[in-house]
């Protein structure tokens, strides 16, 4: 139910993401318009991004405001995380509309040319030609010492290599650009000669390295989920090089981190690169290992059932709370905002849940969430970061690129939610 904050219904008006406040007949929050219209308006603006370098600025910039004017302060950026899920947003949307507008698809390639062409740290030392965690705007290439963020200046972090790579062989997939799968192969090589086997308070790479020695910062690294994805495409691709580094770091999976869920999470700290306390647990880590294991079911996990729902209740445990009535994700421990990024992949992630379990009370829940974070996106489609920001942009993962392939997963577990304008 719906609540204004004073304990009672809705006598008092309430907004969201700058939205008058809609629900339905039993208090539910409900979209403010379709899904697929606030996508489609969304979708259709960032074709309107200018053009800096040849790349549309939000591919090389993080934080920019809903006229895409960078901040002024705001220098860094993120391109591995930014640009490789905003790849699969952008090929998933294409998906969704049949593969009939190539808008989508070339602006997926300079994601992709700018990953390749841009982004890699130098050819040298343990991580060489390497997929940047952190970088700074305005640079191309990317200078050897463009760490940013809570990196240091030549720190990358392994696990966005392969969400880089894994996005990358997508990308080859769809547009038969060699180039991408060649940089998927490269990170893919590099991760595997620095790959450990990892025990119980270790993962198999640390959270941060340093590329030209490769010493580590960061005992564990939550999200090995995008490094098993890039293995297995190249193991599709006939890379068999990949099978026994891809099995080592499943057993690890399997052994230590998903019962890791059911007690503490350690083995789910650190994802997000603007933080680098070592036991900061993150939502993102664990939601996008359970999204990996809905895929794969009984091809990769017979007890992916049970798996599933020790992740999904760990975050629930630690990581959700109670806004405007609607049960919403937080990211991490340090960070208790509902970022675009982060509840769209809870919605998401429990929408797929839903579906393959059979419930229905799961999928009101993942319908209230996605319906929470669509108020972000404005009549214009442009989008914000987190609803309660005054004005729209802000961080281009948290607002764009990383919530785009959630609503669409979502889609395919319930199609009728797109055209819905209630929460019937």
């Amino acid at each position: 139910m719906i609540d204004n904050g004073q304990g009672g219904g809705l006598a008092t008006p309430v907004t969201l993401g700058g939205h008058p406040v809609s629900v339905d007949a039993v208090g539910r929050l409900a979209p403010w318009t379709s899904w697929t219209a606030a996508l489609d308006r969304e979708m259709n603006f960032y074709q309107q991004c200018p053009l800096d370098h040849g790349y549309p600025r939000f591919v090389l910039a993080t934080f920019l405001d809903g006229n895409w004017n960078p901040f002024p302060d705001r220098t860094d950026t993120i391109p591995a995380t930014q640009n490789g899920m905003g790849i699969l947003s952008y090929l998933k949307f294409h998906e969704l509309h049949g593969g009939q507008d190539p808008r989508f698809l070339k602006t997926a390639c300079l994601m992709g040319d700018y990953l390749v062409n841009e982004a890699l740290t130098p050819r040298l030392g343990q991580y060489p030609a390497f997929t940047r965690s952190t970088g700074k705007r305005d640079q191309f290439p990317l200078p050897a010492d463009s760490g940013s963020q809570a990196d240091r200046p030549y720190e990358i972090e392994p696990d966005k290599g392969g969400i880089a790579g894994y996005a990358l062989m997508l990308l080859f997939e769809a547009s038969g650009k060699r180039e991408y799968v060649d940089q998927g192969l490269q990170n893919a090589r590099v991760l595997a000669a620095n790959q450990q086997d990892g025990d119980a308070s270790h993962s198999p790479w640390p959270f941060r390295a340093d590329y030209r020695s490769g010493e580590g910062r960061g005992p564990v690294s939550g999200n090995m989920t995008y490094i098993l994805r890039l293995y297995d495409a190249l193991l599709s691709h006939g890379y068999e090089e990949f099978s026994a580094p891809r099995e080592s770091l499943w057993r690890w999976i399997k052994r230590h981190q998903i019962p890791s869920a059911a007690a503490d999470g350690a083995l789910f700290a650190q994802f997000f690169e603007d933080h680098d306390t070592p036991t900061n647990r993150t939502a993102w880590a664990p939601l996008n290992l359970a999204r990996y294991l809905l895929e794969k079911r009984e091809l990769l996990d017979s007890e992916w059932r049970g798996d599933c729902g020790t992740l999904i209740e760990f975050v629930r445990k630690n990581f959700t709370h109670v806004e405007l009535g609607v049960t919403v994700c937080h990211e991490q421990d340090e960070d208790k905002e509902a970022w675009g990024g982060v509840n769209s992949t809870y919605g998401a992630v429990l929408a797929l849940y839903a579906r393959a379990i059979g419930s229905a009370t799961v999928a009101g829940e993942a319908r209230q969430a996605l319906n929470f974070t669509l108020y972000a996106i404005d009549e214009l489609g442009r989008p914000r970061d987190l609803c309660k920001s005054a004005v729209p942009g802000g961080w281009q993962e948290d607002a764009h690129t990383d919530v785009i392939h959630n609503y669409v997963d979502a889609l395919s577990a319930f199609p009728e939610w797109g055209e819905a304008t209630s929460a019937e």
